[in-house]
């Protein structure tokens, strides 16, 4: 029977110790580190700038695009397309990053892996992916999709929220 108490009292001495632990970590997990930080860095760009200079920059290593009706796409999404030699599109794209990264300040996007290249530039993410098999005789296609961050309408810059009207409240005399 006294075997069976120490047995009890350890494992209660265990289970506290253990709960207070997880309260410890618990509270560390939840500390307060203030504001998050802003989902893009720099002013928002108008779409028409990033379809400029992309274009621009792609017009540079010998690929010529032209931007797509972005109707059904949203006001946040452009597209960019257009047909280069099959032997060489895939070296030109990837000399068209460097240059936006090197002369534009583009920076590199996310590692999507495979045969895809993106860049950011404050709220813009250009993503390009490269060209397969082409039947010969045949150009080879370029796409580019352009999308900001938030959905919203980047050609003009957002602005701060005006405060609601306030109207006094009737006076009960």
């Amino acid at each position: 029977m006294r075997r069976i108490l120490v047995l009890i009292a350890v494992a209660s001495l265990a289970l506290t110790a253990l709960a207070a632990a997880v309260v410890a970590v618990g509270a560390f997990l939840l500390r307060d580190l203030g504001p998050l930080p802003p989902r893009f860095s720099g002013p928002p760009l108008p779409a028409d700038t990033v379809v400029s200079e992309m274009t621009s920059i792609l017009a540079a290593e010998g690929i010529t695009v032209e931007r797509d009706p972005s109707g059904g796409l949203g006001k946040c999404h452009e597209r960019l397309s257009g047909r280069h030699a099959p032997e060489t599109v895939d070296a030109a794209l990837k000399a068209a990053f460097a240059r936006a990264r090197s002369e534009y300040g583009w920076q590199p996007g996310p590692d999507l892996g495979g045969e895809k290249l993106t860049l950011t530039k404050n709220n813009w993410t250009v993503l390009t992916g490269f060209s397969g098999e082409v039947p010969p005789g045949w150009q080879a296609p370029v796409f580019l999709s352009l999308t900001c961050v938030g959905g919203d309408d980047a050609s003009t810059a957002p602005t701060a929220p005006s405060a609601p009207a306030l109207t006094p409240a009737p006076s009960s005399s």
